[in-house]
């Protein structure tokens, strides 16, 4: 007959992921002629919970490479652009959101430019990103534990009783004398 046990492991209790796009300005030095490349680079990020949402909070530098001076001279401005996210994920099973879990945040998708334009000196960017998160907590299992015997072979090593045995008959008994 078949009884249950329940374990308590930690498992992914929630998992969700989301796309957005947001809007950011650079001004350089010198008014823009050609925007000739944009890049993403140093992409950091945390995760928290707060009122039973994840709330991601990161960062990243964006290197404009433009040229001026009727395109006869180039540059790079950099500027160093932070965000939050909210997101709100269905947990399974009916858990909870708590201290004790824990909140996993990945880039599923780098941070790219998607748009560029120029406006007055100022070049106008959106930046595309995606991220996944996963929330590690508590949860219980049920198995089923089967009440049988172990149907292990037993062996019985004979040779070593065999070794002791010739090893006790070649003891000299007048060695101590």
């Amino acid at each position: 007959m078949a009884s249950f046990k329940e374990i308590v492991t930690k498992a992914v209790i929630g998992k969700a992921k989301k796309t957005s796009v947001s809007k950011f300005s650079v001004t350089p030095n010198e008014i823009p002629d050609t925007v000739l490349g944009c890049w993403v680079i140093n992409h950091t990020f945390e995760g928290h919970g707060l009122n039973g949402a994840v709330v991601i909070n990161g960062g990243f530098d964006v290197n404009v490479w433009y040229s001026y001076n009727n395109d006869t001279k180039t540059a790079v401005a950099t500027e160093h652009f932070t965000y939050e996210d909210k997101m709100n994920i269905k947990l399974k099973d009916g858990a909870v959101l708590s201290d004790a879990s824990e909140i996993i945040v990945r880039s599923l998708t780098q941070p790219t430019v998607t748009d560029v334009t120029t406006e007055q000196g100022v070049v106008n960017l959106s930046i595309e990103k995606e991220l996944g998160v996963e929330i590690v907590g508590n949860t219980m299992i049920k198995v089923s534990v089967e009440e049988e015997e172990d149907d292990y072979e037993v062996i019985e090593d004979e040779t070593q009783e065999e070794e002791i045995d010739e090893v006790i008959q070649e003891i000299d008994e007048d060695y101590l004398k």
